[in-house]
């Protein structure tokens, strides 16, 4: 099929989809995940997610007996495509807020129009550091973690195994990859961790085989192989590197998106034993009514479990309705962004005695992590692995200081 033929079928899709408008006298989101593809699971649980929290708000009822309605576009991955998509929200269905968005470059992208359009823009599931740091701007709030939580707390980890180490590095080569090796760099030095990095892996996202990467590693005889992946280049890469016996010979540690439950699901009895693994949300941790709850729900919705994704996308909604009831209306901008700025929210992954809340200087979501090791739990089918002797990182001890948000502004200006 040739370029021109995609863009006019992209074009036309692009219509199709906005012959169905909002209804009148709702408060209006407009949703961009990624609905096909390898980060397409994202999107489909993001989207059965954010039907399960409207039915939750729509049935307690918003001011002005006002009822949330999303639409939800394809973003396909692909940040120009999305812009288009966000601006016609904005300007022809009128929406009330922004929301969603997995891969980090698409969400840079639409964080400028929403700056550009003051609308509130609410990320559920990108992880880049950028977003908050220097593309910091007052409309964006994101309501799951950042990729220096995950590195911080990965770095806290790896001191913990004690000694020095020898470390290899693979990642996407766009801003979500190279900041999370930033800011392992950054969190080894801030706690004096001895580690001699012997080489850095840059995969194109999307890489069909990792092949060369692989031997290349395997090569460089690391002590710890730190990925950087996501979604299903994690799968990809996992099943690859197994063939080669790369598990054998080093460990391999995952912090950020490494412990999401698409991994399990795809490997089934194929997954290594004792990868260390991190995530934004674990179906079995932590063990909480919440997390239980949004879990089942989920579950009985679907007939499956759910992916780190959806979690961010039911929080999503529930936050933008608590800040509308706390205004009493989805119209004042301002108030909005003033109400979600220190709104703290009880989110599923909130352990017990801990709630998130939102920082008000970057308007990022301050939240524990959790590191987990894979063991056999046939208790989450089809997976036949997940992660067990789960160790939790305080949300204070892992939030970006000035320091590194100065260095970050500095480096990428």
């Amino acid at each position: 099929m040739n370029r021109k033929l995609v863009t006019i079928l992209s074009a036309l899709l692009l219509c199709l989809t906005y012959s169905v408008s909002f209804a009148a006298e709702t408060i209006k989101i407009g949703a961009l995940y990624p609905m096909s593809g390898r980060g397409g699971l994202y999107g489909q649980d993001s989207e059965a997610a954010i039907k399960i929290a409207v039915e939750e708000v729509n049935a307690k009822g918003l001011p002005g007996g006002k009822k949330l309605e999303v639409k939800v576009i394809d973003d396909q991955s692909k940040p120009a495509y999305a812009v288009t998509v966000a601006k016609r929200y904005i300007t022809e269905d009128k929406v009330n807020f922004l929301m969603g968005v997995v891969s980090s470059a698409v969400a840079l992208a639409v964080t400028e129009v929403s700056k550009e359009y003051k609308t509130i823009f609410v990320g559920t599931d990108h992880g880049a550091t950028d977003l908050t740091a220097n593309a910091f701007q007052k409309y964006y709030f994101r309501v799951n973690n950042n990729t220096y939580q995950s590195m911080m707390a990965g770095a806290m980890y790896l001191k913990e195994m004690g000694g020095s180490k020898k470390i290899a590095f693979i990642g996407p080569d766009y801003a979500y990859g190279r900041d999370q090796l930033a800011e392992l760099k950054y969190g080894f030095k801030k706690l004096g961790v001895k580690a001699d990095f012997v080489g850095e892996f840059w995969p194109k996202l999307y890489e069909p085989d990792y092949t060369s990467y692989i031997t290349a590693i395997i090569a460089a005889k690391p002590d710890i192989l730190v990925s950087g992946f996501w979604g299903g280049d994690t799968v990809a890469f996992i099943k690859q590197a197994k063939a080669y016996g790369l598990f054998k010979k080093m460990k391999y540690a995952h912090f950020d998106a490494g412990g999401n439950y698409e991994l399990f699901s795809a490997l089934g009895d194929d997954c290594p034993e004792g990868l260390i693994l991190g995530s934004k949300h674990h179906n079995n941790w932590p063990d909480t009514k919440e997390n239980k709850q949004f879990v089942a729900k989920f579950h009985k919705a679907t007939g499956r479990y759910p992916s780190y994704a959806a979690q961010g996308a039911y929080v999503g909604i529930l936050f933008i309705a608590e800040a509308v009831k706390k205004v009493g209306n989805a119209e004042n901008t301002e108030a909005l962004v003033k109400a979600m700025e220190g709104m703290k929210l009880k989110m599923p992954e909130d352990p017990a005695g801990f709630t998130s809340f939102i920082d008000p200087a970057t308007h990022q979501m301050v939240q524990t992590e959790s590191i987990g090791i894979t063991e056999k739990n046939s208790k989450y089918p089809p997976a036949k692995y997940m992660l067990g002797k789960f160790k939790d990182y305080p949300a204070d001890k892992i939030m970006p200081d000035q320091e590194y948000i100065d260095l970050l502004k500095k480096t990428k200006k």
